[in-house]
């Protein structure tokens, strides 16, 4: 009688961890979108996402997130990975080592680089600046290269605590800002 009893006690118990589990991570997930979108609703005044510019060679180049901060124009290129990553600025492929695998991905700055040249071009006089943002999950145990920061780090970097004082430069940096969003509707 007992081992039918406790047979049907752990029956249930494994689905239900197994459910738990799924949850939990879904919401891990979820959450991380949102933290993404309360740091970038917090720094942009405006935004536009999955942008198409020209390069200075007739191409094209995509930009995951162009925001209009009150220091800039800021140019995002997003990195979701997960475990420990070793890159520098000299190095040409990073690695991630994660629990489960080991994998490399070329160094992001070289077309951060051409990003902010590209809209350089349309902007000409407001500071554009770029970021090579890891989210959470990524972890840095050698140094943090240039022009690469978590979502934290970027709000700290981007924020603007004075509110009137970040409007009033939005405000100056306006109509830079059509221009890209005429160079864009341009080219769709």
């Amino acid at each position: 009688m007992t081992q039918i009893l406790e047979s049907v006690s752990t029956t249930w118990l494994l689905p239900v961890v197994v459910v738990l589990l799924v949850a939990w991570l879904i919401y891990r997930w979820s959450r991380r979108g949102d933290h993404l979108q309360q740091v970038l609703n917090e720094i942009g005044y405006e935004r536009i996402d999955g942008l198409v510019v020209p390069d200075s060679d007739d191409g094209e180049i995509q930009i995951d997130y162009l925001l209009l901060t009150s220091q800039g124009i800021l140019i995002l290129h997003i990195k979701d990975v997960q475990g420990v990553v070793f890159g520098s600025d000299k190095m040409q492929d990073w690695t991630v080592i994660s629990e489960d695998r080991r994998y490399t991905f070329s160094n992001p700055q070289p077309a951060l680089y051409d990003r902010i040249a590209a809209v350089r071009q349309i902007v000409r006089q407001v500071p554009v600046a770029g970021r090579v943002l890891f989210l959470d999950g990524a972890e840095f145990t050698k140094g943090v290269p240039d022009m690469v920061c978590g979502l934290d780090e970027l709000l700290a970097e981007f924020g603007e605590s004075d509110k009137a004082a970040a409007q009033r430069k939005i405000e100056a940096f306006k109509p830079h800002w059509e221009l890209i969003q005429k160079a864009v509707a341009q080219r769709g």
